[in-house]
C-alpha cells in the first residue's frame, strides 16, 4: 500500500507535468486583427503564460525526485508541487475564462511592429480560446492532487533503494546478523575488493 501510494502521487505529478509541457507548445489563443481578413493569428500557451513551460518542467523533475529522496525533503518538495499545481491553475483558467490581451500582446507586436496597451487595443478585433488553457488546468490539477496526495502519505513511504544509501550504509553488516549476498559482492567489486578472496 505504502509503495502504491508513492506510485500514485508520482505518476499524477509526472502526469500532470507531462500534459502542461505538452500544453505549452499548442495554440491557446486566436487573435483576429481588425482590417486584416479573417485568418487568425495562433497564440502558443509558452506565449500566453510564459512561465508555463517552466513550471511544467519544476513539476516534472519534481516527480522524479520523489522518488528518492527521504521523508523531510518529500513534504518540502510537495509543498512546491502544490505551488506549482495552484500557480497553474490560475494561469490557466484565466487564460480559458477570460482570453485577456495581455496574453496575445507579443504575438500582436510581432506581427503589426506596434505595441501598447492601447494600441493593441484598437488592433485586435476578437480573441478566442481553444480548449488547450482548459486541459491545462486539469493538468494543474493534476499537479496539486499529487502534491496533496504526497503530504498526506510521505510519513508511510518506504526509504529509497540501496543504490542511493551512502557507502557506509553498504557495507556488509560484520555483525554477522545479516548473510553477505550478491548485491553486497557487486558492490564489493565496485570498490575494487574482491569477494571471492
Amino acid at each position: 500500500m505504502n509503495r502504491r501510494a508513492r506510485s500514485l502521487a508520482v505518476v499524477t505529478i509526472l502526469a500532470g507535468g507531462a500534459l502542461a509541457l505538452i500544453a505549452s507548445t499548442q495554440t491557446w489563443l486566436d487573435v483576429v486583427l481588425r482590417d486584416a481578413g479573417v485568418t487568425p493569428l495562433p497564440v502558443a500557451g509558452a506565449v500566453a503564460v510564459p512561465l508555463l513551460a517552466p513550471l511544467s518542467l519544476a513539476a516534472l523533475a519534481l516527480g522524479l525526485a520523489l522518488t528518492i529522496v527521504g521523508p523531510v525533503l518529500r513534504y518540502v518538495f510537495a509543498v512546491i508541487g502544490a505551488a506549482i499545481g495552484g500557480a497553474l491553475v490560475v494561469s490557466a483558467l484565466r487564460v480559458a475564462i477570460t482570453a485577456p490581451l495581455d496574453a496575445v500582446a507579443s504575438t500582436v507586436t510581432e506581427s503589426t511592429g506596434l505595441s501598447g496597451a492601447g494600441t493593441i487595443t484598437g488592433l485586435v478585433h476578437s480573441v478566442t480560446a481553444t480548449p488547450w488553457p482548459a486541459l491545462t488546468a486539469v493538468a494543474a490539477l493534476a499537479v496539486l492532487a499529487g502534491s496533496m496526495f504526497t503530504l498526506l502519505t510521505a510519513r508511510r513511504w518506504p526509504g529509497a533503494g540501496r543504490r542511493y544509501r551512502t557507502e557506509e550504509a553498504r557495507r556488509p553488516d560484520v555483525s554477522g546478523s545479516r548473510p553477505h549476498d550478491a548485491i553486497d559482492s557487486w558492490d564489493d567489486l565496485s570498490r575494487g575488493d574482491d569477494p571471492t578472496a
